[in-house]
């Protein structure tokens, strides 16, 4: 069995050292092969891995891949040797002990109940408080089309939509029916966009059973989920690469969110204009009465 880890790093250096160490202490069946993009580091993130994890192979990358394009980067190299499967793994994601042999168990359960073409999807939690953050996800609105909610892993294999790219089993018939991430995504969406287009191809996505380590949520404070942030700034790093911009979603609405893509295309934009303006007024009305008490 030959397993390709695929990794992509920017600028944190120790994180990216935690993550290999926690790899290479897998007792993973077979060969275990690492592919990592490092997306032009400052910090030394790439000789740093080539000195303490000489067997991986770092790929470089020009300051501006993000996380889709150096994923597609690493992918697109391991697909060329045609390994059993492929490993998404985040440069956050720090392994349990067992992990990968865990993945691989849930894998041949699901392929001997029936089910063809199987994704399994690693579920991460909090390292301080066991919340978890990251795995398979549920469409969770009738309506909504592009609503989830993130599936708690149980016992069993439990079936999902799509997934998050932090820690995903990807085998190889997989991997030649789909193929790589799209390249019309440079950093988020193009996970949940994998995993449907997977599922449009008749593949399966299965949460495995327990966590496969742990992962901290990214952290929205400054970004433009943060309704502290007045609308300007909310709108700028929005429209940036790291937030939610126009083009990337109206692609992935037209191809997943069905007859009404235009308005579940626009209505996250609206959503953060018309909520800014609102909370911008509510607290314009209400520091008068505090003040005044």
């Amino acid at each position: 069995m030959r397993i390709a880890a695929l990794i992509t790093s920017f600028n944190r250096k120790a994180t990216t050292l935690a993550c290999l160490a926690r790899l290479f202490e897998q007792k993973a069946p077979g060969e275990l092969r690492v592919f990592l993009t490092d997306d032009n580091s400052r910090d030394g993130s790439a000789e740093a891995v080539r000195a303490e994890f000489p067997q991986v192979r770092v790929l470089a990358g020009d300051g501006n891949l993000y996380w889709c394009g150096g994923m597609r980067v690493a992918f697109r190299e391991a697909l060329k040797e045609n390994f059993d499967f492929y490993l998404w793994l985040n440069d956050d994601t720090l392994l349990e002990s067992g992990a990968i042999a865990r993945l691989l168990e849930a894998y041949r359960r699901i392929r001997a109940e029936g089910s063809n073409r199987p994704i399994v999807v690693g579920s991460t939690r909090n390292a301080k408080t066991g919340a978890p953050t990251y795995g398979g996800v549920i469409r969770s609105s009738r309506v909504h089309p592009l609503k989830y909610r993130l599936v708690t892993p149980g016992d069993e294999p439990i079936q999902c939509d799509t997934m998050n790219g932090n820690c995903v089993l990807i085998p190889r018939a997989v991997a030649v029916e789909v193929g790589n991430l799209s390249s019309e995504f440079r950093h988020s969406v193009g996970d949940f966009d994998y995993g449907l287009r997977a599922r449009k191809a008749g593949c399966t996505i299965w949460a495995a059973p327990g966590f496969a380590g742990t992962c901290s949520w990214n952290n929205i404070t400054g970004g433009f989920l943060d309704a502290e942030l007045p609308l300007g700034k909310r709108w700028r790093h929005m429209m940036s690469s790291k937030g939610l911009p126009p083009r990337e979603h109206l692609l992935f609405a037209r191809r997943h969110a069905g007859m009404f893509w235009m308005f579940f295309w626009v209505l996250p934009y609206l959503r953060i204009v018309f909520g800014s303006i609102s909370d911008t007024l509510s607290r314009q009305f209400w520091r008068p009465l505090r003040t005044s008490k």
